[in-house]
């Protein structure tokens, strides 16, 4: 296919192709719907980056930074200028997929295993698919890594990306999988996404008259800011910084729009394959991003950054272009929200969505098609606490004029002095607190905020997923240090990228660290641990159990405390059903019993 990238090949298109199969999704409990022949409906092609906040595209207003693909995209569709994702990633995706808000779906957090989409939930992919939809993921997913939450399971046909919030390696990336199994890729991380997807719309659209669904999820910009490193690329990656330090941005700014501007070049990459196979016509390209910016070195006078609930933190860019339905170079101010995607395409797909739970969301076609403003939200709402959803410390409401937000640390007190209230008509960059002025819109929205935070959080209990242990298609399990509770005074959990993280500075006897797990087979498992520990603290002694069972290993010396070796510890017997896997100290001789970055369970053969 021409128009492929010059930074690098095409990495994994052959496995890919070799690999499609159709998962079986889970069965949607409402009646069947009539599909219309294939040539009505339209393909949907959504994009979606990692941190890249408003102001970063040409589009908006951005006068520093290249991005002609996303500008073409807003210049031939529609840019909604007051679209709203959440403050952080993995929320903003399940209301995505769900058209829920995120605290509906049991998901709280972005890591510590707060991040799993609960398993109840209905995700667009399924109601697509169901509705004769090819559908396919490619890169970043963040609603669930173990079985029974992972994207083929949760209605995609084709998944190729990461579980995590995000990767640390960006060229030649080993946090990959290919639907559920662990691979590796060569090539820059947002050409071999991009790659998986022009494979999959091209085999889509050369094999089947079905039309499809591609969520194409980059992982840049965020975090590590990483350009092309390899050998080969290295150059290429080089060029790019050297443009932007060379227009006065520090560095951190240089990465993060060079990071940008490669994602911008993939996606002319992605657009060019569907003007090849003749799709251009019949699909829409839905571009955004999935929070709030972390670039600072130019923001068009916007207030805030990612993980806050400022203009800065929430809105995001989006356009989406539709041929012949879209007018060119429309522009909506109404509010409109991440979660109004599942009515959306499935109004596009003319198919139903779920009765049996409560739609957040409200479809944008009148929207983007009509004059109409129905598709306005008369409130869209925030909040973001990492471990307890609460209605307090950071959170925000505004309606098609006013915003009442709080934003303060945990440790703040969060009374009503920290309120700010803002007319966003006549102040859009948030600068002038208002609340002593308008107390009457003050009390509005924040019972308006209340019953909202009520409603969304009402039966739920926030806290790490149970681990599903002994599914045949993923044994053995690696357990995470991240979805433990830890219970000691010295006990200390260390993030550091979701793979290298451990469990510390442990050393009392009786401290321990304690997971839920879901055993879903009984039988025999085989323990590993995988851990590093400096040869001076070598020699202690660690418990694992599960109920009455247990198995006790002697911790051994690795080069370095951060160094990680795995020691198989034995097997233990595991009943069915809910249980607490434990490890404990049971002694220590010296500061640490050891770095903990990891348990296997394998379940042994009958």
């Amino acid at each position: 296919m021409s128009g492929l990238s010059p930074f690098s090949p095409r990495s994994i298109a052959v496995r890919i192709l070799a690999g499609l199969w159709l998962s079986a999704a889970t069965l949607l409990s409402f009646p069947d719907q009539p599909n219309a022949s294939a040539a009505e409906r339209p393909n949907i092609v959504f994009v979606m980056t990692d941190d890249q906040g408003y102001w970063d595209t040409g589009a908006t207003g951005n006068p520093h930074i290249d991005t002609p693909h996303m500008d073409r995209l807003a210049s031939e569709g529609a840019r909604l200028n007051r679209y709203y994702a959440a403050p952080v990633c993995a929320p903003t995706r399940a209301g995505v997929m769900t058209g829920r808000y995120y605290l509906r779906t049991g998901l709280y957090n972005t890591r510590f295993g707060g991040d799993s989409l609960g398993r109840n939930e209905v995700t667009v992919a399924q109601l697509l698919k169901r509705a004769g939809y090819r559908t396919g993921l490619f890169g970043k997913w963040h609603l669930g890594k173990y079985h029974a939450y992972q994207p083929q399971e949760r209605g995609f046909d084709e998944f190729f990306g990461h579980y995590h919030g995000h990767i640390e390696r960006y060229q030649f990336p080993d946090q990959v999988y290919h639907n559920g199994q662990p691979v590796e890729a060569r090539g820059y991380v947002s050409d071999v996404f991009t790659d998986a997807a022009i494979d999959f719309v091209e085999h889509a659209v050369k094999t089947k008259r079905d039309p499809f669904f591609c969520a194409l999820m980059y992982n840049a910009p965020h975090s590590p800011f990483l350009l092309d490193t390899s050998h080969y690329n290295q150059p290429q990656g080089d060029l790019l910084l050297t443009k932007y330090l060379q227009r006065g941005l520090p560095i951190r700014e240089a990465r993060i729009y060079a990071l940008i501007e490669r994602v911008d070049q993939n996606l002319g990459r992605l657009l060019k394959a569907i003007d090849e196979v003749g799709a251009e016509k019949n699909t829409v390209v839905v571009f955004t991003s999935d929070n709030g910016g972390v670039s600072k070195y130019w923001k068009g006078g916007m207030n805030g950054n990612k993980a806050g609930v400022y203009e800065g933190g929430v809105r995001a860019p989006c356009f989406v272009r539709w041929p012949n339905r879209i007018e060119a170079g429309k522009s909506i101010d109404a509010q409109t929200s991440h979660v109004d995607w599942l009515p959306t395409f499935c109004e596009i797909a003319e198919t139903e969505i779920p009765d049996d739970r409560v739609m957040d969301g409200i479809s944008l076609v009148p929207l983007l098609t009509t004059d109409s403003d129905d598709s306005a939200h008369r409130y869209v709402y925030h909040t973001w606490d990492r471990y307890t959803p609460n209605a307090d410390q950071r959170w925000a409401v505004s309606d098609q004029r006013w915003k009442l937000l709080c934003q303060v640390g945990r440790d703040s007190a969060a009374s009503r002095t920290n309120w700010r209230l803002f007319d966003l008509q006549a102040d859009p960059g948030e600068t002038r607190n208002i609340a002593r002025q308008h107390p009457q819109e003050v009390e509005r929205l924040r019972e308006a905020f209340l019953q909202w935070f009520e409603d969304v959080t009402q039966g739920q209990v926030y806290r790490p997923v149970p681990v599903p242990v002994g599914h045949p298609e993923e044994n053995p399990v690696e357990i995470e240090p991240s979805w433990s509770t830890q219970h000691g005074d010295h006990i200390a959990y260390t993030f550091d990228g979701y793979d290298w993280d451990t469990i510390d500075r442990w050393r009392d006897p009786g401290e321990r660290a304690v997971w839920r797990l879901d055993v879903q087979r009984p039988g025999d498992y085989r323990v590993k641990l995988t851990y590093g520990c400096r040869p001076l603290d070598a020699g202690g002694v660690v418990r694992l159990s599960v109920g009455d069972a247990s198995v006790t290993h002697q911790v051994r010396a690795t080069a370095t405390a951060d160094q990680f070796e795995s020691a198989d510890v034995g097997a233990i017997h595991l009943e069915s059903g809910a249980s607490e896997l434990v490890a404990e100290v049971v002694s220590c001789p010296g500061t640490e019993l050891m770095r903990l970055n990891g348990i296997s369970l394998e379940r042994l053969p009958d």
